[in-house]
């Protein structure tokens, strides 16, 4: 009689405590799954064959497209904010009556994961023909991703 007053007591102890304790937190609202890296990289990889293509179109502003509107662009002589600047250069210097004076081409591209929504790329630019001697350089581009998609926020090309 007295092992079962203790289980009893035990157990209506247990119950007691177990009343008492905190609740545990009600489980996380699930977090939206952010896109595979897989397709961020291919995204990026297909605008920069887009620019090229558009820029071999003659399309500047397809080429363009790519870029924040607030991009910067690093010249020799520091900084060059906005892309309207971008494109007025590039139409005094790599275009004549609305065609691109060569072929523009990328080779060793290789794009690199920097946060959620950021990434690096960098690789090599070809400009060919025209009757024009080759002009090649290096390039990296600083990519963050805006709600129309990802879009380049800095270029440095040498």
């Amino acid at each position: 009689m007295r092992i079962r007053h203790s289980i009893v007591a035990l157990a209506f102890l247990g119950l007691a405590a177990a009343g008492c304790a905190r609740n545990p937190a009600p489980p996380a609202a699930p977090v939206p799954a952010a896109p595979a890296w897989a397709d961020d990289e291919a995204a990026i990889r297909g605008a920069i064959a887009a620019s090229a293509d558009a820029w071999n179109r003659g399309d500047l502003k397809g080429h363009l497209a790519i870029y924040d509107r607030a991009t910067t662009f690093m010249t020799t002589a520091g900084p060059r904010p906005g892309v309207a600047l971008l494109e007025e250069a590039f139409l005094k210097k790599y275009f004549e009556a609305g065609a691109p004076r060569q072929r523009l081409d990328f080779s060793d591209v290789a794009v690199r994961r920097l946060g959620a929504d950021a990434a690096l790329s960098t690789g090599h630019f070809h400009l060919t023909g025209g009757n024009l001697a080759e002009q090649a350089g290096w390039f990296t581009l600083v990519w963050l991703r805006e709600p129309i998609g990802w879009r380049v926020i800095h270029d440095h090309s040498s």
